[in-house]
Formats: C-alpha cells, structure tokens, sequence
C-alpha cells in the first residue's frame, strides 16, 4: 500500500470517528430517566452579556437519580441560569429556592420514553450519513488517484479497505444505538 492510499484511509478513519464522538455527545444528551449533568451541556447563559455555557456559572451536581441542583457562583445568576433552562426546551421545570437551582426529573412515560428513542435513531441516522459521505469522497479521491497513476490493483485494494472501515464504524453506531435504547427503555 502506497503512503498516498494509507493516509487516505487514516483520514477516512478520522472524520469516521469524529462522527461517533459526535453521536456519543449527541446521545447523552437525550434523557434516559436518569439524572445527569451533560443534559445541561449545551445550554448558555447570560453572563454580563456574554454568553456562557451554565457549567462556568456555577456547579451542576446530581443529588439523587432524578434530581439535579445547579448552585451559581454569583448569588445575582440565579434568574438568568432559571431563565436560560427554561428557554432550553428540555422538559424541566427548575426551582428556585433562593440559593440553588433543583431540577426535578419526572418519570418518563412510555410515550416518551418511544420519542427519545426515536430521537436516538435520528441521531444514529445523521452519524450514519455522515460516515457514508466520508466513505465516498474517500472513494472519489481513489479514483482521482487510479487516473492520476494508482494502479487497478491497489485502488481495488483501497476500495475494499474504505468500505470495511465503513461497515465497522455503521456497526459501531448500530451498538451505541442499542445500548441507549436499552438505556430509555429500562425503567
């Protein structure tokens, strides 16, 4: 294998992987009944009038399996990390006592324990097409590289290699799926 085709398939390799961290990140964000900090990843609060993500305004700390406390740094952040959850969509009423914000996770229906799985398989969907995609701008550039001088052979060889990384990374992100699955599922 030449160096050309063995840092196309590293590369391949690399945006495949940045698409599982992707899904892993994705995936833990999505409620499974239990409490746990990441759900508020991604939520930004108004600091002074910067945004700032809630972990630098204050410490997130789970108290039991379904309660959550988010205690400020600053006694006057209180309203704004209140307000910035609230405007977060996901499905918790925060309480305010005055010093700690608690976050009380209500038990999930089976309703809507089939909507975050749904939500799961839809996440598992968009790192699926992303890998294919990677799969076939690695296969362009093979043919780029046969016409460019690649012998048959050895692009053939590339071929095969790229599709194999494929189907490991797609069985890869069918194990993730399932295992959260199982995750919402089990009560």
């Amino acid at each position: 294998m030449s160096t050309e085709t063995g840092d196309l398939i590293q590369e391949a390799e690399d945006h495949m992987r940045k698409a599982i961290d992707h899904l892993e990140q994705e995936l833990t964000k999505i409620r499974a009944g239990k409490a746990n900090p990441q759900m508020l990843e991604g939520i930004v609060v108004d600091y002074y009038g910067s945004p700032t993500p809630i972990s630098q305004v204050g410490n997130i700390a789970v108290m039991d399996a379904r309660t959550l406390t988010v205690t400020p740094w600053e006694k006057n952040m209180l309203q704004p990390i209140e307000r910035a959850i609230m405007q977060a969509n996901i499905g918790i009423n925060p309480q305010n006592d005055g010093i700690v914000i608690r976050l009380f996770l209500p038990p999930l229906t089976e309703e809507r324990r089939k909507e975050y799985v749904k939500r799961a398989n839809g996440e598992g969907e968009h790192s699926k097409v992303a890998i294919r995609n990677i799969r076939r701008d690695a296969i362009e550039k093979v043919k780029k590289m046969q016409k460019d001088g690649l012998s048959e052979d050895a692009a053939k060889d590339t071929e095969t290699e790229v599709q194999e990384l494929t189907d490991r990374f797609i069985s890869l992100v069918d194990k993730h799926l399932a295992a959260k699955e199982k995750e919402i599922m089990s009560i």
